[in-house]
């Protein structure tokens, strides 16, 4: 891969935030420079179905090499971009609760649809946490079981569901942020846990995704003392190449959590968190802001990191060819018709799956 290459191609492995319904002319401008990997849309981006399904069109419109990843973290419950008239899922404990493999795959492929026909091709989901800590203040409900074996089970099935639809599916946070009691959004979270209890309980549901083939695994921004002393998980080649890619042996997409959450962009900043992700093993890294000039200090410290050789060219074109696997397999030619947004979104049918999930509320 030559020098031109690298900086026509390095907006692969980022996928970028924006602000209103409609894309705006400085991310028209990063598209064009770097060949972004991707968009992911929030609250602030929707308005109706029918803008959504353009606004996901516009944004497809900018890619060059490759497809492009329409992205949204719908969750259901408290993280959910996608409002009435679309569904609005109850929280994935409801799931738990039911213990109910049937009820997690209509609500899955439901939510599939959904996406699919306003045009959102990859789901920031499912949560694969453990919720072992009454007092986490950041996953709470939206983890499907405080017992391993049950978040394993239903996220696999989600997660077969997802995919079987056409949307791909991540799992998060890796490698488990269900035990903290700081919200990374704000500052870095501790895990003091022994390798034991590691293995026993928050990796039980990863073992699960990577099983079923899962075409995301998310990063969680949190230290964990007993695999690195010193890198957060995000930035720690240590558990990300060693723990996820060889002991494990998952070789699918690796997606950072946000990098301007308040874990990264407090200690590191965004250009140094960017090259230390991809370093350490992200195939993608998330800048969820609306400024395009953030996202350019980024994409600019990857293509110094090259250069200066911080940054192995290998890397770079590992994490390329990952992203390629992954769009062949979901935005390839052979995709068929996209669901019908009238007779789709917010359905009857899917109605009475989201009432079914509210009797474990």
């Amino acid at each position: 891969m030559t020098q031109r290459d690298i900086r026509r191609q390095i907006g692969q492995l980022v996928i970028a935030g924006f602000d209103g319904h409609t894309v705006p002319a400085d991310l028209k401008a990063l598209a064009r420079e770097f060949d972004l990997g991707g968009v992911i849309l929030f609250a602030r981006n929707v308005a109706t179905p029918d803008q959504v399904a353009d606004l996901a069109a516009e944004c497809r419109s900018l890619a060059r090499d490759l497809p492009l990843w329409v992205s949204v973290d719908q969750e259901g419950g408290r993280v959910a971009r996608l409002r009435r008239p679309f569904t609005e899922w109850p929280p994935m404990s409801t799931l738990g609760r039911s213990g109910d493999d049937r009820l997690a795959e209509r609500f899955a492929r439901a939510l599939a649809r959904e996406l699919l026909a306003v045009g959102i091709t990859m789901d920031f989901a499912p949560v694969m946490d453990v919720h072992t800590n009454p007092e986490n203040p950041v996953i709470g409900d939206r983890a499907l079981s405080e017992r391993p074996e049950v978040v394993a089970r239903l996220g696999r099935v989600i997660i077969r569901a997802l995919q079987h639809e056409g949307v791909a599916a991540c799992a998060k946070h890796f490698p488990g942020h269900g035990d903290t009691s700081v919200d990374s959004h704000h500052a870095l979270p501790v895990i003091e846990h022994s390798p034991d209890r590691l293995r026993a309980v928050e990796l039980q549901p990863f073992r699960a995704a990577i099983e079923e083939r899962v075409a995301s695994i998310m990063t969680a921004h949190v230290l964990i003392l007993a695999l690195d002393e010193t890198h957060p998980v995000t930035l720690s080649r240590g558990i990300l190449q060693s723990l996820l890619r060889q002991d494990l042996g998952y070789d699918g997409l690796v997606v950072s959590d946000d990098l301007g959450m308040g874990a990264m962009s407090g200690p590191y900043g965004l250009a140094e968190a960017a090259v230390g992700a991809v370093s350490a093993g992200c195939d993608v890294v998330l800048c969820c802001g609306t400024r395009a000039d953030d996202q350019v200090v980024a994409l600019e410290a990857l293509i110094r990191a090259v250069e200066d050789q911080t940054l192995p060219v290998s890397r770079v074109e590992e994490a390329m060819r990952r992203q390629r696997q992954a769009k062949e397999r979901y935005l390839g030619s052979t995709r068929g018709r996209p669901p019908s947004r009238e007779r789709m979104i917010g359905c009857d049918a899917h109605q009475a799956i989201a009432r079914d999930m509210e009797r474990f509320l």
